[in-house]
């Protein structure tokens, strides 16, 4: 028996998976050949992306609290593992060497910020479910590279458990993630809600901004 929002999902992430050539730095890391000021890079701008991707996803939850609660819960889930992986990031950044000081100083790469700029933009613009959508295309490919990485700074850079918890966090799969994401496009194709020409573009331009994050970084090698 067919399911038509999980075949849509999987179908939508499959004409999106990226180019392996638009992510230059993530088999750098695999083999060990990035410098780890790169490393701490990584780490920084990441500090600013999650609290921000944080924030939109709880204001795309309280948009559609009311008119789409299977997005809401959706996007709750994802606001609450922003925070959750938020908490792990720190020992990532002290193990790559950023002390507070640095951390406070530091001024974000317009390429690698992209993403959570258009991220927000969705979450003003964009209809709820699209979104969901769109991004459930993205996060295949992001926890992809994140279980590359994490297998590299254990074998290759020799991080602890606990310096490797935020990339562990991305790379586990969730199934209740993936069921909610389902019920939420399924919902939005009852109701006649789901655009997927739309959701494919913002989809299209997720990756795009994604790669943007990776070459960004890897320019600094």
């Amino acid at each position: 028996m067919t399911h038509p929002a999980r075949d849509l999902l999987e179908t939508t992430t499959a004409n999106l998976a990226p180019d392996p050539r638009s992510n230059p730095l993530v088999p750098r890391i695999a083999d060990g050949t990035a410098p780890r000021s790169t490393l701490a890079a990584l780490a920084l701008e990441q500090s600013w992306v999650i609290p921000a991707d944080r924030r939109a996803f709880l204001h795309l939850a309280e948009r559609s609290a009311t008119t789409d609660p299977e997005a809401a819960a959706f996007f709750r889930t994802l606001a609450e593992g922003e925070a959750l992986a938020g908490e792990r990031l720190d020992a990532f950044a002290r193990a790559c060497g950023v002390d507070e000081a640095e951390a406070a100083s530091y001024e974000p790469l317009p390429g690698c910020q992209a993403y959570p700029a258009y991220v927000a933009w969705l979450a003003l613009n964009a209809s709820p479910a699209d979104v969901v959508l769109a991004l459930t295309a993205n996060f295949s490919a992001w926890g992809g590279y994140c279980a590359t990485i994490t297998e590299a700074l254990r074998d290759r850079y020799g991080f602890t458990g606990e310096a490797c918890g935020f990339f562990d966090f991305f790379a586990e799969p969730s199934p209740e993630l993936d069921e909610m994401a389902t019920a939420a496009v399924q919902a939005a194709m009852d109701a006649g809600r789901l655009d997927k020409t739309r959701a494919h573009e913002y989809g299209r331009l997720l990756q795009a901004y994604e790669a943007s994050f990776w070459s960004t970084l890897g320019q600094l090698t």
